[in-house]
């Protein structure tokens, strides 16, 4: 009987997860498995990967053609793009992004990994914990993934030998402990073979704990571990000013995305960076009157006091209030192929908020292979590095392990446009 049989209709919530590893450890194989054995993939399209292993000469489907997307990919049978697939079975829905192995992707990885709250790190059974492992490892946990997945894949090809899982996992766990990584857990699985993935398969007899689905069924899903703070950046203000009819004639509502806690009917709140005060006269959604709205819900506020906000404001509970700041001190990877100009003045954009901004110092950049700290004056593309960026006009943010909303922003290059950098602060 297959595992996704008589699942009851539970609904865990949204589960943004990341695929990552070295070169073959068969990341796009795994999500391709999971895929093929939630029964999630269209027919036309396993049609199509059919012919294609055929055409290779292959005996059994390729499913990793279903996530190697781009044509480049495809040809050198690597992953080079961050490939975003989505699926969903009768307890929650996924998305999950495969993230490139190579070093020189590291700004591709650093992407997909800021929103996921799981990290499934791959492990080659024959090669072990390998540089790249301890380097995605540490990019994982830089950018606040809570939880992690050791996966250790192809365990088909050294004979299901438990002896090696037990290895590799006691070598990881002694990296994980430099690192300060507290939750990570481990699962042998073979991805080609379609063992301990969803169904558990015959020949992993040894290992009693959950399969890799059972896994992530039951996984927290986001905003659901800790009480948060109220956080509602303003993208608009909206101000109908329609005579014809008298509701809307002094209307201000202001629209946004709720990024953290809930706020309800009556609560008082502050406006930042102004510092003025007013509670909640009303909520609405599509029309509708809402009694409160939560995390990641976006909502029209009305207020009950007549009070000068424009995109950009910040507005938080009363009693939940940050300090606005003019200079940050935050963790950056560096994106473009354009160097760091330390004479330059950039845009940061930090939730809806864009100030100008120039770099103040670099404290130093960051090895990701040997995680060491090295002396710089500037920063190339893939590079991480500690900085502090002096701002024109102040903004409020939380720390990005308290709040990876408004802990993060990024750098924008005002001739071009271009996003340049992503940083986290704290």
């Amino acid at each position: 009987m297959s595992a996704l049989e008589h699942i009851p209709e539970i609904d865990n919530g949204l589960l943004r997860f990341l695929t990552c590893g070295s070169v073959d450890d068969g990341k796009s194989t795994l999500i391709g498995r999971l895929l093929f054995d939630t029964k999630t993939i269209l027919a036309d399209t396993l049609n199509a990967i059919e012919k294609t292993s055929a055409k290779r000469g292959m005996s059994a489907v390729d499913l990793s053609l279903l996530t190697d997307g781009l044509q480049a990919e495809r040809e050198q049978g690597i992953t080079i793009d961050v490939a975003y697939r989505y699926f969903s079975t009768g307890r929650r829905k996924y998305i999950i992004a495969d993230a490139p192995g190579h070093e020189q992707y590291t700004r591709n990885m650093v992407t997909a990994a800021s929103t996921a709250n799981l990290a499934i790190i791959l492990i080659d059974a024959r090669k072990g914990v390998l540089t790249q492992t301890r380097r995605h490892s540490y990019l994982a946990s830089l950018v606040g993934i809570p939880h992690l997945l050791v996966a250790v894949n192809k365990m088909d090809l050294v004979d299901y030998d438990q002896a090696v899982f037990e290895r590799i996992k006691a070598d990881y766990l002694a990296f994980a402990a430099r690192l300060g990584i507290k939750d990570v857990r481990f699962i042998p699985i073979s991805a080609l073979e379609g063992d301990m993935i969803v169904d558990r398969g015959e020949r992993l007899g040894w290992y009693d704990g959950p399969t890799l689905l059972d896994i992530l069924e039951n996984a927290p899903a986001a905003h659901t571990e800790q009480a948060e703070d109220f956080r509602f950046p303003v993208q608009f203000v909206c101000r109908p000013q329609d005579s014809a009819n008298p509701e809307l004639h002094d209307y201000r509502g202001f629209m946004g995305r709720v990024e953290s806690g809930e706020i309800a009917v009556g609560d008082a709140v502050t406006v930042l960076p102004s510092g003025a005060t007013s509670r909640v006269k009303r909520i609405e959604l599509g029309g509708e009157h809402l009694p409160r709205a939560i995390h990641e819900q976006s909502v029209t506020l009305l207020l009950e006091d007549e009070i000068d906000i424009s995109r950009g404001d910040l507005i938080v509970k009363a009693a939940e209030a940050p300090e606005p700041v003019k200079q940050i001190d935050a963790t950056v990877c560096w994106l473009s192929e354009t160097p760091l100009s330390p004479a330059r003045t950039y845009l940061v954009r930090h939730t809806t908020r864009e100030v100008k901004a120039k770099l103040a110092r670099i404290d130093y950049r960051l090895d990701v292979n040997t995680l060491e700290q090295e002396a710089t004056t500037g920063l190339a593309m893939n590079d991480i590095a500690r900085i502090s960026l002096k701002l024109a006009q102040p903004i409020v943010a939380d720390r990005y392990q308290d709040n990876r909303a408004t802990g993060a922003f990024i750098i924008i290059d005002e001739s071009t446009n271009n996003t340049v950098g992503a940083g986290m602060i704290g």
